[in-house]
Formats: C-alpha cells, sequence, structure tokens
C-alpha cells in the first residue's frame, strides 16, 4: 500500500494482492490501516473484492461502502466491471449514482480517477 497526494487529496492505495475484501470488517481494517495517514480517499483495485460482493442483492457492496461513509471515508473503486454491470441494471444505476454524487468513485484505471477527482477540486 502506498499513499500520493493527488489534487489535493491523501490517495490512499491498496495492494492488488491480498485477501478478497466483502464485509464491513474488511472495511474497518482498511480503515484501520489508513489511521494516522490523513488519508481523504482509499483506492481498491477491482480484483481486490470478492465474488459476489457488484451483486447487489447479497448487499456486501451496500455495507461496505456505507461502513466507509459512516466514518467520512471516501472510496474510489478501480478496474473493469463491465461484466457485473452487462448484467445488472441496479448495479448500473448504482455506479452511476455514486459517481454522479461524487463523494464515492467508481473508475475504469487510475487516469480516470485522477481525471474525475481533478473535475471535483
Amino acid at each position: 500500500m502506498h499513499q500520493e497526494r493527488i489534487n489535493g487529496l491523501a490517495l490512499f492505495f491498496v495492494d492488488a494482492d491480498g485477501p478478497a475484501l466483502s464485509s464491513e470488517q474488511d472495511a474497518l481494517d482498511l480503515l484501520g490501516q489508513t489511521y494516522g495517514t490523513e488519508a481523504d480517499m482509499i483506492v481498491v483495485p477491482v480484483a481486490r473484492f470478492a465474488p459476489g460482493f457488484f451483486d447487489l442483492s447479497t448487499r456486501l457492496a451496500g455495507h461496505f461502502f456505507q461502513k466507509l461513509q459512516n466514518y467520512r471515508m471516501r472510496l474510489a473503486i478501480i478496474g473493469d466491471i463491465s461484466g457485473p454491470l452487462s448484467a445488472s441494471k441496479a448495479l448500473r444505476d448504482f455506479v452511476g449514482e455514486t459517481n454522479r454524487l461524487g463523494h464515492h468513485r467508481f473508475a475504469a484505471d487510475r487516469e480516470a480517477l485522477l481525471a474525475a477527482l481533478g473535475a471535483e477540486t
């Protein structure tokens, strides 16, 4: 993991390798790793999420996002989720609304995330 300051935000980048993330406890563990870093946003690669995370009927994504929201931590998910998006209108709506609000972000890659963050600030 590493941290970078981009457009005035401290971004905490999670490694692509590691245990699958899905639960509220996983969100808390990520928060714990950022303690003392002054991170504004945690950036997680899509590959780190457990199978089923993007199936909104499991509620895994909702609980994960909510836990970070409760602690006022922003989340960015970077990577290709075109498969789950094509299979679920609910997920397409969720991603669209999430990006529209701008607190959390879904981005295809690092460049797309940086462009989105530049547009916010």
